[in-house]
C-alpha cells in the first residue's frame, strides 16, 4: 500500500469517539478538597495567595462541605488556624482545638462526607516548624509523641483518616501504634511519604500562617532531586503500616508518582499544591489560559501518572465541570 494502513485520527475524528477511547477517566470522586478553619463565628474570609479560598469559621466550614459533598466530592482535608501558638503546638491536640471543633460539626451534619486531617504542628508552633525545636534543629522522636497525641484527639473527634505531613522518621508506626492503644483500630492513615522541599508551598504558608520565623524546612522534607529516596520513603511508610501514600507536590513530580505507581499496590494520592493551582489562577487572570481546560489538563495528567486521589483546590470546579 502506498500510505499505512494505520490512522490513529479516525478515532480522533468526533468527540463522541474520543470519549469512547479514552484512557484516563476524571471524575469527581477522585478529588479531596483543602479547607482552612479557624475560630470565630460567620467568618468567610478570603484568602489573597489563593485566589476563590477562604478562610472558614466552623459553620461556614459546615455549607462549604455540604456544598462539596453535593457536587460528589466525597472527603476533605482540614487545615486548623489556632487562636495562639506556643512552642508545644498545645492547640494541635487540645480536645477543644479548632480541627477537633470542625470535625466534631462535620461528623454531626455530614455523616457521609468522610474527613482528613492534616497531622502536622507546623500552623501551631510559634516558630512555624513541624516539630519541637532542640538546639535550633527539629527533635524527631519528640515530635513523635506530639503529632501520635494530635492524630489520637482528631480520630477521637471524628476523622476517618489522619494524613502526617511532617517527615519525621518513623511518624508512622508511632501513629499506627497510639491510634491501635486507643481502639482507633479502623482509623486510616494517609501519608505524606515523598513530601519534598518544594518552592511551590508558598501561597499555602500564607494561607495557615506557616512560614517558619527562622531556618528553613529542607533537614526533614525531601531534596527535590532525589527520586531514589522518595521510593524509599514510601516503601518504608508502606512497612509501618501506611494504607495510603502520598507525593507532594503532584505536577513537578509526576514522574515520582509514576515510579511508586510501579512499586505499590496502595491507592496513591497526589496533592496539587498551592502553587500549583496559584500559578495557573494567575495565567487566567492573565488572559493567558482558559481555567476549565488548563486545570482538568493539569489534574487529567496527575491522574494518569498514576494517582488515585487528588488533593485539589479545584475540587469544586472540577466536580461541577464533571457533572
Amino acid at each position: 500500500m502506498g500510505f499505512p494502513a494505520t490512522r490513529l485520527r479516525r478515532l480522533r475524528r468526533t468527540g463522541t469517539l474520543r470519549s469512547m477511547v479514552r484512557e484516563t477517566r476524571l471524575a469527581p470522586a477522585d478529588f479531596i478538597a483543602p479547607l482552612f478553619v479557624r475560630h470565630g463565628e460567620g467568618v468567610r474570609e478570603p484568602i489573597p495567595s489563593l485566589a476563590g479560598q477562604h478562610h472558614l469559621s466552623v459553620d461556614m466550614l459546615v455549607e462549604e462541605a455540604r456544598e462539596l459533598h453535593g457536587l460528589g466530592v466525597p472527603a476533605v482535608i482540614l487545615f486548623g488556624l489556632p487562636d495562639e501558638k506556643d512552642e508545644a503546638a498545645l492547640e494541635a491536640y487540645a480536645e477543644d482545638g479548632i480541627v477537633q471543633r470542625a470535625l466534631r460539626a462535620l461528623r454531626a451534619e455530614l455523616p457521609g462526607l468522610t474527613l482528613i486531617t492534616d497531622v502536622c504542628l507546623c500552623q501551631y508552633t510559634s516558630h512555624g516548624h513541624c516539630g519541637v525545636l532542640r538546639d535550633g534543629a527539629v527533635d524527631n522522636d519528640i515530635t513523635l509523641e506530639l503529632l501520635s497525641q494530635t492524630a489520637v484527639s482528631h480520630a477521637l473527634a471524628g476523622a476517618d483518616v489522619v494524613a502526617p505531613s511532617d517527615m519525621m522518621d518513623g511518624r508512622v508506626a508511632a501513629i499506627r501504634s497510639a491510634l491501635d492503644d486507643e481502639g482507633l483500630t479502623d482509623t486510616a492513615i494517609m501519608a505524606y511519604s515523598a513530601k519534598f522541599a518544594s518552592a511551590f508551598y508558598g501561597p499555602f504558608r500564607d494561607a495557615a500562617h506557616s512560614t517558619p520565623s527562622e531556618g528553613d524546612r529542607r533537614g526533614y522534607q525531601m531534596d527535590p532531586a532525589n527520586l531514589r529516596e522518595a521510593l524509599r520513603e514510601v516503601e518504608l511508610d508502606v512497612a509501618e503500616g501506611a494504607d495510603v501514600v502520598m507525593v507532594k507536590p503532584a505536577m513537578p513530580y509526576l514522574d515520582v508518582i509514576r515510579r511508586v505507581r510501579d512499586r505499590t499496590d496502595l491507592p496513591i494520592a497526589a496533592y496539587q499544591v498551592s502553587g500549583e493551582y496559584a500559578m495557573l489562577e494567575a495565567a487566567v487572570a492573565a488572559g493567558l489560559l482558559e481555567r476549565r481546560e488548563a486545570a482538568l489538563e493539569a489534574l487529567t495528567s496527575i491522574k494518569r501518572a498514576g494517582a488515585d486521589l487528588i488533593i485539589t483546590y479545584h475540587a469544586s470546579r472540577a466536580a461541577k465541570w464533571l457533572s
